[in-house]
């Protein structure tokens, strides 16, 4: 009798063992779910990073390029020597 109610007690705590796993096994796939969402995510961050960085090293190449250029138009405006923006060619007449 005894081992009668060993055995009852024993199956049923290999039945809720095996409830307990199959709920901890449901909730592994929604946490691997997770985790693949997770990973895309930092791929999808990576790239965004490094377009951004690409970006940002355009901008600084467009940067130095407008200072060149300012330069340059600071130069010529000094070349002309008149206030009023015309060229000394073009108060001369035409040759042609």
């Amino acid at each position: 009798m005894v081992l009668w109610i060993v055995i009852a007690v024993v199956v049923l705590a290999l039945i809720i063992l095996g409830a307990s796993v199959l709920s901890v096994m449901g909730r592994l796939s929604g946490l691997d779910r997770a985790l693949r969402r997770l990973l895309l995510r930092q791929e999808q961050a990576t790239r965004l990073q490094q377009g951004a960085e690409e970006l940002q090293q355009k901008i600084e190449g467009l940067q130095k390029r407008a200072e060149v250029a300012q330069e340059q138009v600071a130069v010529i405006k000094a070349g002309r020597g008149a206030d009023n923006g015309k060229h000394s060619l073009q108060s001369a007449p035409a040759a042609w």
